[in-house]
C-alpha cells in the first residue's frame, strides 16, 4: 500500500461518502484512526453504518462542513467541480482526490486484482475475496456491496494482496495498475457517456494493455466483445470458462457460475489450491442487494431485493430466480436507474422480463440526472406489454411507493417470490413488506 499517501493523513472529508465505493475508503480511515468526515444528499444503511463506526457525517452539502484541520478530500466521481465543499477544499490548498485516483494511489506497491466488466464485478470480487480471506492470505479488500459476513464493503488485510472492484464508469478503472485483471463480460452500459460498445471497449483494452507481461488477464477470450480488447495485451490471458467447478453453489443462475469461475482462476494464480478454494466458494451466501432474501410477508410471501439495473443483469437474475422457483410466481418492483440509461435501452428493458409473472413499474431513479420527460415508467411499462406479448403477464407503472407496498401487502400470497429491484431505493418497499408495521410513511 502506498503509505506516504496515507501516513500524513489526520483528517479526511469525504464528498458523496454514502457512496458504496467512497464509503469503503472512508472506513479504511477510520480503521487507522483518521478523523472522518463527509456529506451526502441523504441518510442510508451506509451512512448509519460509518456514523456508528465515528464518522461526523452532514447532508447536504455546504462549505461549513468542512473541518478546521484537513488534510484530504476523497469526492465521489459523480460530484460536480463546482460542489462547495470541493471548491473550497481547492482553495484552501487541500489535497483532493476523486474516489478512483484515490483507489489509484492506495493500490500503489500492491499485487492488485481489479475486477471489472459491465455484470457480475461485485459478486466476483466478493467470491474472491471469500477465498482469499478463507485460504488466510489476508487481503486488503474494497467491494461494490456489503460483505454478508462482515456487513461491510471493505476488509483490512495484513498481506500485499489487494482485491478492488474497478468501475468502467468515466474510465475510472484506469486508475488502476493491476497484477491481475478480471474482465467478466462487456455490455452496453454508461452510453451517455460512452457513446457506443465501442468507446467502452476502448477503454478495456486500455485497461488490458496496463497489465504486464508477468500478469493475467481472466476472462471470456471467445466473448465476441471481449476478444478485441485483447488483441494488445501482452498479460497472460487465462479462460475462466475452463476452470472446473465441480459443487453446487449456495447462489443460483447461470451468471454465478461464471462468476464462480473467475473468482476460482484467480485464486489458483495466486497460489489456492484448487480443492480448498472450490470448498470456500461452495459456502459463498452472495452480499447485499445481490439476490438478497430480505424474509417473508404475513401473507408468507418469499421477499428479496436485487441490484440488477441494466437489461442483462434483469435477465439473468429472473432467469435464477425461475430455476430457483419454478412454480412460483414472480413479482417485480423495477425501479428504472436514470433517465439516460432508460431511454438508450428502452427496447432492452421491455425484453428483459420473460420470467416474471408481473411487473410493477415504480418511477425512474434520476440519480445524477436532471429530469427528462420524454422517458417515463409508464412508457417503460407499456413497451413491456407491447414486446413481451406473454400471456398472463401483468405489467403496470405505480407511481408512488406507499400505494405499491399497500397493494402488495394486500394481495401477495404463499408461493408469491416478490422482488424489489434496481439501483436506487426500491429495496425500501421490501423492507417494508418484512416488517411488522408500515415504514414508507
Amino acid at each position: 500500500m502506498n503509505e506516504a499517501f496515507l501516513d500524513n493523513v489526520k483528517a479526511a472529508h469525504f464528498i458523496g461518502i454514502g457512496g458504496i465505493g467512497v464509503s469503503a475508503i472512508a472506513r479504511m480511515m477510520l480503521e487507522r484512526g483518521v478523523l472522518v468526515s463527509g456529506s451526502d444528499r441523504a441518510p442510508s444503511l451506509v451512512t448509519e453504518k460509518l456514523t456508528a463506526l465515528g464518522a461526523k457525517i452532514f447532508f447536504g452539502h455546504d462549505a461549513a462542513h468542512l473541518p478546521e484541520k484537513l488534510d484530504l478530500v476523497v469526492y465521489s466521481p459523480a460530484v460536480p467541480d463546482e460542489n462547495p465543499e470541493l471548491h473550497t477544499a481547492r482553495e484552501r490548498g487541500v489535497s483532493t482526490y476523486s474516489y478512483p485516483e484515490a483507489l489509484g494511489m492506495i493500490s500503489r506497491g500492491m499485487r492488485t486484482v481489479a475486477v471489472a466488466g459491465t455484470h457480475g464485478k461485485t459478486t466476483t470480487t466478493a467470491m474472491i475475496a471469500e477465498v482469499l480471506v478463507g485460504a488466510e492470505k489476508s487481503p486488503t479488500v474494497i467491494v461494490g456491496s456489503l460483505l454478508k459476513k462482515t456487513g461491510s464493503n471493505f476488509i483490512a488485510g495484513t498481506s500485499d494482496f489487494f482485491v478492488v472492484e474497478a468501475c468502467e464508469y468515466k474510465r475510472s478503472f484506469i486508475n488502476l495498475s493491476p497484477e491481475i485483471l478480471v474482465i467478466t463480460n462487456i455490455d452496453n452500459d454508461h452510453l451517455d457517456y460512452y457513446g457506443s460498445i465501442d468507446g467502452i471497449q476502448q477503454a478495456f483494452a486500455e485497461m488490458v494493455m496496463k497489465v504486464p507481461a508477468s500478469g493475467a488477464v481472466v476472462c471470456d477470450p471467445s466473448d465476441s466483445r471481449v476478444a478485441p480488447v485483447l488483441k494488445n495485451a501482452v498479460a497472460q490471458i487465462v479462460d475462466y470458462t475452463k476452470e472446473n467447478l465441480s459443487i453446487q453453489l449456495a447462489v443460483s443462475g447461470e451468471h454465478n457460475i461464471r462468476n464462480a469461475r473467475a473468482a476460482l482462476a484467480v485464486s489458483r494464480l495466486l497460489g489456492v489450491e484448487e480443492a480448498e478454494a472450490v470448498n470456500l466458494l461452495a459456502k459463498f451466501e452472495g452480499t447485499w442487494r445481490r439476490m438478497e432474501n430480505k424474509g417473508t410477508t404475513t401473507s408468507g410471501a418469499l421477499v428479496y431485493d436485487d441490484y440488477a439495473h441494466h437489461p442483462t443483469e434483469i435477465k439473468a437474475t429472473l432467469q435464477g430466480f425461475r430455476a430457483k422457483y419454478p412454480e412460483g410466481r414472480i413479482r417485480v418492483v423495477f425501479q428504472p436507474h436514470l433517465y439516460s440509461r432508460t431511454k438508450l435501452l428502452l427496447n432492452d428493458f421491455a425484453q428483459s422480463f420473460s420470467d416474471a409473472n408481473e411487473v410493477i413499474v415504480a418511477p425512474i431513479y434520476a440519480a445524477r440526472e436532471a429530469s427528462d420527460p420524454t422517458i417515463t415508467a409508464e412508457i417503460l411499462a407499456q413497451r413491456i406489454v407491447d414486446e413481451q406479448k406473454i400471456p398472463g403477464l401483468r405489467v403496470w407503472a405505480m407511481l408512488d411507493f406507499l400505494a405499491i407496498e399497500t397493494y402488495l401487502r394486500d394481495t401477495a400470497e404463499k408461493g408469491d417470490i416478490v422482488i424489489t429491484m434496481g439501483a436506487g431505493d426500491i429495496f425500501k418497499i421490501g423492507e417494508a413488506l418484512t416488517e411488522s408495521k408500515k415504514v414508507l410513511q
